[in-house]
């Protein structure tokens, strides 16, 4: 199949048809690339059927025609089960080959997708009369099975066993010859009261569904057509170095390989650089098996030199793998190289793969020669159509109108910038600090020049790298061209991740392991001019101590480091967040030597840093290992942690709330005095000043930026130092004052602020002055605050409530009229009432909740509210419409004519008469509505979560449902509960009279 061809949305088509389960997943991916096996599923769905049809009643035993005429009865003892499923197929291979392959369980993993891990020893060949335990997923969840091996033979065979909750299973496998071929049928049986109670409709139906599944497997397999897969062991995996039983989905790197192609090579393109890289990794693990071709999942860092549409296929293409699934980070954003790993050691670590290969490349320097030399290029393109299964990271918008306004619509620019923020917070001359960064870089060349993957080399020295000269030019001060990111590179590096049973099963060497104990991600504040402090980042500051506190260590007890090295700004804001010291010659803050040195491969640097740690860390196997990515202006962040040493306790990839300061406003016109924070003067090629752009702090905490043509202030800023300076702007003319007290004025005061009690945020709307009124910046700040709270797990509930008297008047509408709404992209109005929070969402009312306030207390699940506290919606008495749901939720949740005046009237009502009616939950004495709130928000914590999420999903929306189908979807949400581990916990805690200890699966 060409490069171009659209497999992508065949295969995201067969997955939507046939079902979304992963086992469904994996015949998808195999289909996309088997004609036959194409042919025979499309067709069973066209043919208005999956597997066996709907779940026959006890004592029911059908046969189906299949083509060619061949009828394959149903086995016997099918009738011993209330619930009974079945599927078949033609197969090319003969009924001998077809039974000895099934009756070889140590195949299974390869064709039975209800399949996860054997308990204990596999059985191999299995014999009549035999016992073994394995692991299985049932509407895939983990469940364990008990099986005998009742018959076995030249037609296949039959399993008896017993499943958790007292259910009892049956499976057969049934040959028989169809010409040159057979026919093979799969049935199940199932019974027990949960079969017969909720969870048994979903269950049966997810049985049905894999029997389908694994003969589509099955099939493939026996015939040869199947992508190939490594046999895993679900034994625990003894590590011989520290002694240690391993849980068999460890993740673990087992190869890295890098590649530098120094000349223009017009027949190389990314995706044939990345193969390089990965078969170099394959090398470098020493694995005896292909690991290339056994790959489970290819993930993909994304070319900036040449865009594809799913890139990660096309590097499985040449190297013969057929993965269930592609991934790719997000197009833009140099923390990729970093996030895909964490993503696939998560994917690796819960059982959705074994082997995932990682690679990204640059072919930037062979483009620039062909574009100068005018060659023609072959180099692969797709069909629009094509994309990866997945793509993983967040991209928006890099600049604000503010930014670009002023000229900071480039990486160069903006880092520029915070270097003079980083000056000005260490205290630092402008000589003694470009002393410094020289030094700092040149120590990264030092690194760079023992690295045989760097681009450049030759080591520079602090002098060099620090003076202007026709060759190292100005390019934004204090930044010389031997200070910033060289992107004009062709590099490649693959990474290859798998778990300790596939390293085992691959033979791995073990001495060739390096564990990820821990990966990290978030972000900060997203436009830099918006930052409290533009010399710091409070989110790799979370990333770091949520990676250290994971992995039970401190700082100090990581010895190696390589932190993403575009500009000196990235380095020093990076090493203040984790508490490193930077110019320690002990602990340099690179491995790999910089995207200045060893190069800048677009998105891709962080990729080599972790192919250039991997060897650091086998050769020093007790030590531990930290990189950083970063993307856009130090904005998006990913962190992992290292180790030849196993972790301590699982792998987990975090995704920790960040303490954020609150973001300044920020304006490009401003009248009045104001303090210099921080400033950059661009220049042009032939070395002349092209402008000031300064960043100035009004009193008030507000951010100004203003560029300058001003011939005395850029003379001021290029000779002289401006920094701490009070001057006078107006509009674009700035007047210097004189020296400042040297504090710089705070950010005005946060307009949503957070606290962490318990298992509970507490969210605070903080603008008593309005009544806690929303506007665009609040919104904004509410919308990030409950993006915050859905992605940490230590939240498992949320209090909305608002400062002084007042809970909130809803939007502000001076604000407004000045066209700053409040609509966020994400929770649309007021930053929440389009998209509310999956997780449970209280409100704690004082005083008044009118217009959008009213909505957004509707949007919550729970009210509580102070005695004297009103409710209303009053538009209609200013022209204008309650949009944001509350018309819409009041209907929903009062009766008619309640909602009717209350819609018409624009009247306020009272808590009491609302909660006479069922809208508010709690009536609390004034003053006492937070600590109600709170205490329910704690209660409902207390409880197991998958029971709270999928109870708060029913309540929400089953009033949708069909009547004939509303006890079918509440049983498929609800069963995956009734077998979860917390269930069993439940039951265990309650016959124990303990607390249960709830883990969330």
């Amino acid at each position: 199949m060409s490069p171009s061809s659209p497999r992508r949305p065949l295969e995201r088509t067969l997955s939507r048809t046939l079902g979304q389960g992963t086992a469904l997943a994996r015949v998808a991916a195999t289909a996309a690339r088997n004609p036959d096996l194409r042919r025979g599923l499309l067709s069973q769905v066209s043919g208005g059927r999956l597997g066996g049809g709907p779940p026959e009643p006890a004592g029911a035993s059908r046969s189906v025609a299949v083509p060619g005429g061949v009828e394959v009865p149903a086995p016997a003892g099918v009738d011993d089960f209330s619930r009974h499923v079945h599927a078949q197929a033609e197969c090319a291979a003969g009924p001998a080959d077809v039974a000895s392959y099934v009756r070889d369980f140590g195949q299974a993993a390869q064709w039975l997708t209800i399949h996860s891990t054997w308990r204990g020893e596999g059985p191999g060949v299995i014999e009549e009369g035999g016992r073994f335990a394995q692991q299985i997923l049932l509407m895939e969840i983990p469940a364990e099975a008990r099986w005998t091996v009742v018959s076995v033979g030249d037609t296949g065979f039959e399993l008896r066993g017993t499943g958790p909750m007292g259910i009892t299973l049956g499976l057969w496998c049934t040959v028989a010859a169809s010409g040159s071929g057979s026919v093979v049928r799969l049935d199940a049986g199932l019974d027990g009261a949960p079969v017969r109670g909720p969870v048994g409709s979903t269950a049966v139906r997810s049985v049905e569904k894999a029997l389908v599944a694994s003969l589509g497997l099955l099939t493939s397999q026996v015939s040869g057509s199947a992508p190939a897969r490594l046999r895993v062991s679900g034994d625990p995996v003894l590590h011989l170095a520290s002694g240690r039983s391993l849980d068999p989905r460890t993740p673990v790197v087992v190869g890295v390989g890098q590649v530098v192609q120094r000349e223009p090579d017009a027949t190389q393109d990314p995706v044939a650089l990345s193969a390089a890289a990965l078969r170099a990794a394959l090398s470098d693990s020493g694995a005896t098996s292909d690991l290339l071709a056994l790959a489970d999942a290819v993930y993909a860092v994304p070319s900036a030199s040449w865009t594809y549409g799913d890139q990660a296929l096309l590097v499985a293409d040449a190297l013969g793998a057929r993965p269930d699934e592609t991934v790719q980070s997000s197009p833009y954003g140099g923390d990729g190289g970093q996030l895909v790993v964490n993503d696939a050691a998560e994917l690796v670590a819960r059982g959705g793969a074994h082997v995932v290969l990682i690679s990204g490349a640059e072919a930037g320097s062979t483009l620039a020669w062909v574009q100068k030399n005018g060659v023609a290029l072959d180099w692969p393109r797709q069909d629009e159509s094509v994309a990866p299964t997945r793509v993983i990271g967040l991209d928006k918008r890099p600049n604000n109108e503010a930014e670009t306004a002023v000229g900071l619509g480039a990486p160069i620019y903006s880092y520029a910038l915070m270097e003079s923020a980083v000056r000005g917070r260490l205290g630092r001359t402008p000589a003694q600090h470009t002393d410094a960064v020289a030094q700092l870089w040149a120590g990264f060349s030092e690194i760079a020049s023992r690295n045989p993957f760097a681009w450049s080399p030759p080591r520079q020295g602090a002098e060099r790298i620090a003076t202007v000269t026709p060759d190292n030019r100005a390019v934004s001060s204090p930044y010389t061209k031997l200070m910033c990111a060289n992107l004009q590179v062709d590099l490649a590096a693959g990474s290859i991740v798998t778990s300790v049973a596939a390293a085992e099963a691959a033979g791995v060497p073990q001495d060739r392991w390096v564990f990820v104990h821990a990966g990290a991600s978030a972000y900060d504040e997203w436009f830099v001019s918006e930052r409290a402090d533009l010399s710091r980042s409070p989110a790799i500051a979370a990333l770091g101590a949520a990676a250290l506190d994971h992995a039970g260590v401190g700082i100090e007890d990581v010895a190696h480091v390589d932190l993403y090295a575009c500009f000196p700004s990235a380095v020093e804001i990076s090493a203040e967040a984790l508490g490193l010291p930077v110019g320690d010659p002990s602990r340099p803050l690179t491995v790999t030597g910089g995207l200045t040195f060893a190069g800048g491969p677009g998105n891709n640097y962080g990729s080599h840093a972790i192919a250039s740690m991997v060897p650091v860390l086998r050769a020093d196997p007790t030590s531990r290992g930290l990189c950083t990515s970063l993307g856009w202006y130090a904005t998006k962040h990913s962190l992992g942690l290292y180790s030849a040493t196993p972790p301590e306790q699982a792998y987990a990839h975090l995704r920790p709330v960040v303490e954020q300061p609150p973001k300044r406003p920020v304006m490009t016109s401003y009248d009045g005095e104001a303090v210099v924070e921080a400033y950059t003067v661009p220049y042009e090629r032939d070395g002349s000043p092209e402008a000031g752009i300064l960043s100035l702090l009004t009193p008030s905490g507000v951010r100004v930026l203003v560029r300058t043509v001003d011939p005395t202030v850029v003379g001021a800023l290029t000779d002289g130092d401006l920094l701490g300076m009070r001057v006078l702007v107006a509009g674009e003319s700035v007047t210097v004052l004189g020296a400042g007290d040297g504090a710089l004025p705070p950010p005005p005061a946060p307009s949503v602020r957070r606290s962490l009690e318990g298992a509970v945020l507490v969210v605070t709307l903080d603008r008593p002055e309005v009544r806690n009124a929303i506007d665009a910046r609040t919104a904004e700040a509410l919308e990030r605050a409950i993006d915050d709270a859905e992605a940490d797990p230590r939240v498992r509930a949320i209090v909305l409530t608002g400062a002084g008297d007042t809970f909130c008047a809803g939007m502000d509408l001076k604000a407004a009229a000045r066209g700053e709404l409040p609509l966020t992209a994400g929770r649309g109005p007021l930053g929440l009432t389009a998209r509310p929070p999956v997780k449970p969402l209280l409100v704690a009312v004082e005083g008044s909740a009118l217009a959008g306030g009213c909505e957004l207390a509707l949007a919550a699940d729970l009210i509580v509210a102070a005695s004297d506290a009103v409710f209303g919606i009053p538009e209609v008495k200013r022209g204008l419409a309650a949009a944001a749901g509350g018309v819409l939720r009041l209907r929903e949740r009062l009766p008619r004519n309640v909602a009717m005046e209350m819609a018409l009237l624009g009247e306020p009502v009272s808590s009491v008469r609302l909660a006479e009616l069922g809208l508010v939950n709690r009536v609390t004495s004034p003053g006492e509505a937070l600590a109600v709130a709170v205490a329910l928000a704690q209660a409902i914590a207390a409880n197991a979560p998958l029971s709270v999420a999928v109870g708060k999903r029913i309540v929400d929306e089953s009033p949708g449902w069909p009547a004939e189908e509303a006890f079918d979807r509440q049983t498929e949400l609800a069963s995956p509960v009734i077998l979860s581990d917390d269930a069993r916990e439940g039951v265990e805690a309650f016959g124990e009279r303990r607390t249960p200890r709830w883990s969330g699966r």
